[in-house]
């Protein structure tokens, strides 16, 4: 999965620089291309790659985890 996440960045990548570096008529379409593979496409994937297994219960504000967050900082001093 990284190998098709690194593979998709690196053409949006260069579709956005040859967009730029070049005069070509269609050099707009190469760069909205490369922005929209990037945000439709790209992050997207990272996203799902890096928290599959996760549950987003451990990353929100619930009472649980706010006296969590207090006793280790109460433990830190």
């Amino acid at each position: 999965m990284k190998y098709i996440i690194a593979f998709f960045f690196l053409a949006s990548i260069g579709s956005i620089i040859t967009g730029m570096a070049t005069s070509l008529e269609f050099s707009e379409k190469l760069i909205g291309f490369g922005v929209v593979g990037l945000f439709f496409i790209v992050i997207p994937l990272f996203s799902w790659y890096r928290w599959k297994g996760r549950s987003a219960k451990e990353y929100l504000l619930t009472k649980e985890n706010l006296d969590k967050m207090r006793d280790r900082e109460n433990q830190k001093n």
